[in-house]
């Protein structure tokens, strides 16, 4: 991962304190919630569909969102200004109708059809008996979802680096390990219940940050002045390349693949709840985005030299900041929020990448018609999360990918291979399973291609093109194949 320059040591007692005192909390979640999460696969991987709407709202937000916002938006607005303010747009926009239309139809069906996850959804939608769909997504899912999972460990050990003074790869091992112990012993109740505490920690920082940075420095009026006479283009929207705009917003097209945010749909108590959902998760990412680029805004202010943060890394820009202008005990929280960025969101994909594996996989594939003791499922479940996270920290303290770029591109490979497929198969009753089967197929491979070929990968983010082709595959592949005879049947599951 590279040498890291170390600041001023913040490792004060008020801020250490702040920060333990926030871990301690998390973990016993993870123990309080461990004895109904054991009881059952439902209840480790979906928390038995018992959650209400505002649990369900803040999790999405707060599991969807990760260290790409925390570290990688602060650090896009820090290098290009307001122009970073398209990343976030597509996501808002997306997730909202997301809300309203898309999870509705898929709670409905994934409880009449018992669906725990998103290959029990294609493998039920398209009634394949052959395993094939369960195998193909299940794939899918890993190959992403590990490196997704390595991004926020290394986002956790560049965060404890900058902010306490410790070596990045011990700080990768104690992310990874807070983690890990309650995301083993609670399951998605845990994960739940600690991304509502998380989405209010992140909320609390990404709005007191830049109300504190902007008024230190005589206000918006004064920073911005800085900021024109620094570059111009710095508070023009429309200064990037026409490629990097749609790319931007394009990132919202991520969402309706990546199984982590899907999960929650899946989860809620009562299906009708969802539009509620909606306006406060709605609100959440709005709020949430304003202070990811007030922060990096208010960063280049105070720090107008890359050279001024640690490694020069545009990454570290929100816990330099945080360092500087705050009292070691609030600094503590705002710390304590990147955790919660990171950890929200890696426990679900742990959660996600190993229910696919034991349920798909294992119970619904290897096992397929025999009985297994629940309790031996989740156990397995418990034992496949410990690998992934094994796995994932190897793939993170050798990746050089920074953060931004490493989430994009698992966010690019999810999105664009589940998310046509998903959507389609969810309002299009003409779907097919060879459709779909080709939606994989073209989503993942030109997401692998583009992002490796650096002409094609210079002009527009990857997912563009992917999520694009994939649909265009799963429509015409459908249109040229058989629908399965009792589609009307299956269908009206959505209803």
């Amino acid at each position: 991962m590279g040498e890291t320059t170390f600041l001023t040591p913040a490792n004060t007692l008020y801020s250490l304190l702040a920060f333990i005192a926030y871990l301690v909390v998390i973990v016993c979640i993870g123990i309080f919630a461990s004895k109904f999460s054991s009881s059952g696969l439902r209840e480790y991987f979906i928390a038995g569909r018992k959650l209400n709407k505002i649990i369900v709202a803040l999790s999405a937000v707060a599991s969807g969102r990760s260290s790409w916002l925390l570290l990688g938006v602060t650090g896009m607005s820090y290098l290009m200004g307001v122009p970073a303010v398209w990343a976030v747009v597509g996501y808002i926009i997306v997730e909202m109708l997301l809300f309203l239309f898309y999870a509705t139809r898929l709670r409905k069906f994934s409880s009449k059809y018992d669906c725990i996850t998103l290959p029990d959804f294609f493998s039920e939608r398209f009634q394949d008996k052959s395993g094939t769909l369960r195998i193909i997504t299940t794939s899918v899912i890993i190959i992403f979802m590990v490196s997704y999972v390595s991004s926020q460990f290394i986002a956790g050990g560049k965060a404890l680096s900058v902010s306490f003074n410790i070596n990045p790869f011990l700080g990768v091992l104690i992310t990874s390990g807070i983690v890990l112990t309650y995301t083993l012993l609670g399951g998605f109740l845990a994960v739940s219940i600690t991304d509502l505490i998380q989405a209010l920690f992140m909320l609390f920082a990404l709005l007191i940050l830049p109300i504190i940075a902007i008024y230190g420095r005589g206000g918006l009026c004064e920073i911005t002045k800085e900021l024109r006479h620094f570059n111009p283009n710095f508070l023009n929207s429309f200064s990037i390349s026409v490629g990097t705009l749609l790319g931007f917003i394009g990132i919202g097209l991520g969402s309706p693949g990546n199984p982590h945010i899907i999960v929650r749909y899946i989860s809620i108590k009562n299906p009708n709840d969802l539009r509620f959902s909606a306006v406060i998760g709605t609100i959440w990412n709005v709020l949430m985005a304003w202070g990811a680029l007030f922060i990096g805004l208010a960063g280049r202010a105070y720090f107008p030299n890359q050279k001024g943060i640690p490694n020069s890394d545009p990454e570290n820009i929100f816990p330099l900041l945080a360092q500087n202008l705050l009292h070691p005990l609030i600094y503590g929280i705002i710390i304590a929020s990147i955790f919660a960025a990171i950890m929200s969101t890696a426990d679900s994909q742990l959660l996600v990448a190993a229910s696919s594996i034991i349920r798909d996989i294992y119970e619904k594939t290897i096992k397929k018609g025999k009985t297994i003791p629940q309790r031996k499922l989740v156990l397995y479940s418990k034992l496949c999360v410990l690998t992934i996270g094994a796995v994932s920290i190897v793939i993170g303290v050798f990746a050089k990918k920074i953060v931004f770029w490493l989430v994009l591109f698992a966010w690019a490979g999810l999105g664009a291979s589940l998310g046509p497929t998903s959507i389609l198969s969810i309002f299009w009753k003409g779907t097919t399973k060879a459709g779909v089967i080709a939606g994989f197929l073209t989503g993942t491979v030109t997401v692998i291609l583009w992002h490796s070929i650096p002409p094609l990968k210079s002009t527009i983010y990857e997912l563009i093109p992917a999520f694009l082709l994939s649909a265009i595959a799963t429509i015409v592949v459908s249109l040229i194949t058989t629908r399965p005879e009792n589609v009307d049947k299956i269908y009206s599951g959505f209803e």
